[in-house]
């Protein structure tokens, strides 16, 4: 390879990345590290601390009826953080289809994801100067760094067609959820040691939250680093420059395109429908523990630290399950489990936080392993030259349009007064999305796809 090629290569010769085995793994390790960089601004700001950091500094703004006024839009305090995250949502969802056609066209993904990431963790690092009444701030942090981490998994997610052979996604996706969990464990034992004992650090609570939030960004920019020196730009096959366009029009016609394909658009369908309660557990669970269990704060980031080690575990030993039944059986089993958690947890009594583990640790098994191989079998659908496309497609089933199980949820208590009748209903998710995923045949589906069919999927 010349040192004109080094970064780029011809997609028709090279589908995975690179010929040379040894250089292929090389990308596939620096690819590991992305997950490793910005996972952790999924485990701490985003699930422990920028929520309730984020309404205490919104309610200590808050005029006399417990109100902000975001440009003169009166806003509940405690509605903040969610809204902020909703209003994230949809920037997202406007600029994926935008970058994901923009790095297939253009054949430069790997600016992209650059320009992506330390946006994400420059604004994240920002956190550190949220305090007082500063909840305009923290709203706009918010909002850029959550865009961000879903622009930077469209580029991400695209490189794994490209990386590594069809028979070594899953173990590749599977080591890269593991990598991301690793992380995330890792920096939250070290968040917790602050945050717990910050009076031996001379720091007050409200410091040591602030530097937890920074310390996230300061990672994800930190470990960025490694993806961007060993990932590789592949050239555009001819005809492959365009204009871009809106990204509601690129959207349109990512869909109109799928239309073509309508087993992979059948298996993104499913994926939605089952992500959906997935991601619903994930965050309604500290709500379920605390305010139908009665458990204390301590209690739940722990577990949540639970869920982040043993997720490590779950991703590699799914992936090697994959191996040897495929990853479509290896999901149908997880959803599965996923709904003997739920009903499990309807019937979890209050005031007993081993019960409470013990099903934290069921959902770690299980939580990496699903999405792991959801992405790697999404993977052998998609077209070859329309990766960063049809993931933007993806990672707005993973993140963009994850509000049906919530809504769910919420009606579900708002009718009956029950957190177990709302926990309960989210099986619904689980048991269509298995019926869906059942009914996609996925060797025919990789094979519609244009691309070659594993031994084992």
């Amino acid at each position: 390879m010349t040192a004109e090629t080094a970064d780029t290569a011809d997609p028709a010769e090279d589908p995975a990345g690179a010929a040379d085995p040894g250089e292929r793994r090389r990308e596939q390790h620096g690819w590991y590290f992305y997950d490793f960089a910005c996972s952790v601004y999924s485990t701490s700001v985003l699930t422990v601390f920028l929520g309730p950091f984020l309404t205490s500094i919104a309610k200590a703004a808050a005029d006399a009826d417990g109100f902000v006024h975001p440009l003169g839009v009166p806003v509940r305090a405690g509605s903040l953080f969610a809204y902020a995250v909703s209003v994230s949502v949809v920037v997202a969802v406007i600029l994926m289809p935008v970058v994901g056609a923009a790095a297939d066209r253009s054949g430069r993904k790997k600016p992209l994801l650059a320009a992506a990431a330390y946006v994400g963790a420059t604004a994240t690092a920002g956190m550190f100067f949220l305090d007082g009444t500063r909840y305009l701030l923290g709203a706009f942090l918010l909002i850029v760094a959550n865009a961000a981490i879903s622009v930077s998994m469209v580029l991400y997610n695209s490189y794994l067609p490209q990386i590594s052979e069809p028979d070594e996604r899953d173990a590749v996706s599977s080591r890269g959820w593991a990598f991301g969990y690793t992380s995330g464990a890792l920096v939250l034992v070290l968040n917790l040691i602050l945050y717990t004992g910050h009076d031996s650090f001379g720091l007050s609570e409200s410091d040591a939250v602030r530097i937890c939030l920074a310390s996230a960004g300061v990672w994800w920019g930190a470990f960025t680093v490694v993806p961007l020196r060993r990932l590789r730009d592949r050239q555009v096959a001819p005809g492959g420059q365009g204009a871009v366009g809106s990204g509601w029009r690129q959207l349109t016609a990512t869909l109109r395109d799928m239309r073509r394909h309508p087993l992979t658009l059948s298996f993104l369908l499913a994926y939605l429908v089952y992500n959906d309660g997935v991601q619903t557990v994930i965050s309604q669970a500290s709500v379920y523990g605390s305010e139908e269990l009665g458990l204390d704060q301590t209690t739940l980031i722990t577990a949540v630290l639970l869920v982040q080690v043993l997720a490590v575990a779950g991703a590699l030993g799914m992936g090697r399950l994959a191996r040897v039944h495929g990853a479509k059986r290896t999901i149908l089993a997880s959803l599965i489990v996923w709904t003997l958690i739920l009903v499990a947890g309807y019937f979890l009594p209050a005031d007993a936080p081993v019960f409470f583990y013990a099903l934290a640790a069921a959902i770690g098994l299980v939580l990496g392993g699903s999405q792991a191989l959801s992405r790697s079998l999404y993977s052998h659908l998609v077209p070859r030259g329309k990766e960063a496309e049809y993931f933007s497609a993806y990672e707005m089933s993973d993140r963009g349009l994850s509000w049906l199980g919530p809504l769910v949820f919420g009606l579900a208590y708002q009718l009956t007064g029950s957190y177990r009748d709302a926990i309960i209903s989210l099986v619904i998710f689980f048991v269509v999305g298995s019926v869906l995923l059942a009914r996609v045949p996925v060797r025919q589906a990789v094979a519609a796809a244009g691309n070659p069919v594993p031994e084992r999927i």
